[in-house]
C-alpha cells in the first residue's frame, strides 16, 4: 500500500489509550479528527532514543504554541502495547496536551502505508517516524522520515506550515 500522502482521507480506526483517571478509553481517530485540525506523530518505538529525546519532546514543549495556532489535538500513535505507552506518557511530566495511542497490531500504520519492518534490529514491525497535519480527517502536511532519520517530522516543521 502506497503511503497517505496530502490530499488523502487518513483512515479510521479505533486505537486504546489511558485517561487522566488511568481507565483505558478506545479512541476513534475520526472521531478525534472530524471537523478539526490535528496532528499524528507516528514513532518506530516508546522509550527509544530519537523518540523519547527529541521526536515526541519538540512536540510536548510546542504544543501551547501548536495549539494557538489552531490545532485541537496532538496524538502520538505508536507499534505498542497500551501500557507501556501509559508508562512512556508518565516520563513527560510537563506534558498536558500530547496523548499516547497505543497501534499493537500495527493496524492503523498498516492502514497509512508507513509500516517499516525492524526485524533486522530486533524490533519486528513497527511504524515510520512521521508528522501529520490533518484538517477534518484530509491529509495537509505529510512529513514522513526515510529509515531511522528526524529531519522533517519534528513539531517546528509543522509550525512552519501553520
Amino acid at each position: 500500500m502506497a503511503p497517505i500522502a496530502v490530499g488523502d482521507t487518513i483512515p479510521d480506526g479505533t486505537l486504546p489509550s489511558f485517561d487522566e483517571n488511568d481507565q483505558i478509553q478506545q479512541l476513534s481517530i475520526h472521531s478525534i479528527a472530524a471537523g478539526k485540525k490535528i496532528v499524528l506523530i507516528g514513532v518506530p518505538g516508546a522509550f527509544t532514543p530519537t523518540c523519547s529525546m527529541q521526536h515526541v519532546p519538540s512536540f510536548i514543549t510546542t504544543a501551547e504554541e501548536l495549539k494557538s495556532k489552531g490545532v485541537d489535538e496532538i496524538l502520538v500513535i505508536s507499534v505498542n502495547d497500551p501500557f507501556v505507552m501509559k508508562a512512556w506518557a508518565k516520563t513527560y511530566t510537563d506534558n498536558k496536551h500530547v496523548k499516547f495511542l497505543a497501534d499493537g497490531s500495527a493496524n492503523y500504520t498498516k492502514a497509512l502505508g508507513l509500516e517499516l519492518d525492524l526485524s533486522e534490529k530486533g524490533l519486528g514491525l513497527r511504524s515510520r517516524r512521521y508528522a501529520i497535519l490533518v484538517e477534518d480527517l484530509k491529509v495537509k502536511v505529510a512529513n514522513i522520515e526515510e529509515g531511522g532519520a528526524f529531519t522533517v517530522s519534528g513539531a517546528d516543521e509543522i509550525l512552519k506550515s501553520l
